[in-house]
């Protein structure tokens, strides 16, 4: 055939139309009369040739080939090892940075039942960290065994000090949270075995940080999965689809009735105290502390009743007694002069913990995490208070 087959160019918002006769190895030179659009097509062509400049390579990265993952099937990932110097190693990791494993010359589709033997065996969340020359590369991946927690055991109970009924959490499975409470030991002697957690599959995906962006600074969380894996996921996922934007923190009672640092509470879009997402999260077995900073999940009575709110606590000293009955999922690495801040706003309703002015949440968002290396828990980055409870340090709003 004689005739040209034309190619429309789409850049910038401009069109140039190229006319491409057959059997001619390259495109006629551009006509148009931008000449800004000239020279953007003209660099666009130069670098797409084998002698145009040479292209930085793309560093080292790692990524989950799949999110869900067969219990006896391949678990991959898929590695591209760039053109630097030296070859890429992975590293599987526990929470305190202990080193459970080492893949050393990996790259493109790697099973990591194969190259990480451990993966088979874990009882709760890893990280996969790939490194080259000892330099961590890029940000971590987590691998969560899917297992089911054990039943919990509650009993009903009073409050301390109080004449107020509750549901206490007392156990899980056939382990006691105070195995040394007569109280417990006789509702133990009643329990029935439940059936043992069997492994479902691994779930497998970026290690993420949540940023809470308010009208007093930012928070920065890293979140526990090895702890709390369906609570971590849950409050990212809201977070990923915009739940927590244009809320606020409608609860802050910076010390309890002792004058002992307590907590504050957002993530209830109705900011009244009684909003969720429309569903109830089971509650997990973490046995992270309820120290300054970490985060954890606000519920009703019912221990299986969290959904989106969640608080952070302000003090060991009144957060102590929340162990075992909220569920906590990560801590604060940054923004400690932020929950100072909000823990200092006036309040209205002592009884309600009501501010006087809501502090506002603007924006939730994921962003990486930073690299995992050997022997450093991360958890040591946690933030700590720059003033007392209910009082704003220097330099904070």
């Amino acid at each position: 055939m004689s005739c040209a087959a034309a190619v429309i160019f789409a850049a910038w918002g401009a069109s140039v139309a190229v006319s491409v006769p057959q059997g001619e190895p390259t495109p006629r030179p551009i006509t148009t009369t931008d000449p800004a659009v000239a020279e953007r097509l003209r660099r666009f062509r130069e670098e797409s040739t084998q002698d145009g400049p040479a292209r930085t390579p793309p560093p080292p990265s790692i990524r989950p080939a799949h999110l869900y993952n067969d219990a006896t099937g391949p678990v991959e990932v898929l590695i591209r090892g760039g053109d630097g110097d030296g070859a890429l190693t992975l590293l599987l990791l526990d929470a305190s940075g202990e080193v459970l494993a080492v893949a050393h010359e990996v790259s493109g589709r790697v099973d990591l039942r194969s190259v990480l033997p451990p993966v088979k065996d874990l009882q709760k969340a890893a990280w996969l960290q790939l490194t080259r020359n000892d330099a961590p590369m890029g940000s971590p991946i987590v691998v969560q065994p899917m297992r089911e927690p054990p039943p919990v055991r509650t009993m009903r109970d009073l409050r301390p000090g109080t004449t107020t009924e509750y549901t206490r959490v007392i156990g899980w499975g056939n382990e006691a949270l105070d195995a040394g409470d007569a109280k417990v030991k006789d509702e133990q002697a009643k329990w029935i075995a439940g059936d043992p957690p069997i492994l479902s599959g691994y779930k497998v995906y970026a290690e993420m940080d949540a940023v809470i962006r308010t009208d007093h600074g930012e928070i920065r969380i890293a979140f526990a999965p090895d702890e709390a894996p369906a609570t971590a996921w849950n409050f990212r996922t809201l977070a990923r689809d915009g739940f927590y934007d244009d809320g606020g923190f409608h609860r802050v009672v910076p010390v309890d009735r002792q004058g002992r640092p307590f907590v504050i509470q957002g993530g209830d879009p109705t900011q009244t105290g009684n909003g969720g997402p429309g569903y109830a999260l089971a509650l997990e077995p973490s046995t992270l502390a309820h120290d300054y900073g970490v985060i954890s999940m606000a519920r009703a009575d019912d221990p299986h009743s969290a959904g989106s709110q969640f608080f952070l606590a302000l003090g060991r000293e009144g957060c102590a007694r929340l162990d075992g009955q909220y569920c906590a999922f990560g801590y604060a690495v940054a923004g400690n002069r932020t929950i100072d801040s909000i823990a200092a706003t006036p309040i209205a309703d002592v009884s309600e913990g009501r501010p006087a002015t809501i502090p506002k949440i603007l924006t939730v968002r994921l962003v990486d995490a930073p690299a995992r290396m050997p022997g450093i828990d991360r958890r040591s980055d946690r933030v700590t208070a720059t003033a007392p409870a209910g009082e704003t340090s220097p330099g904070a709003r």
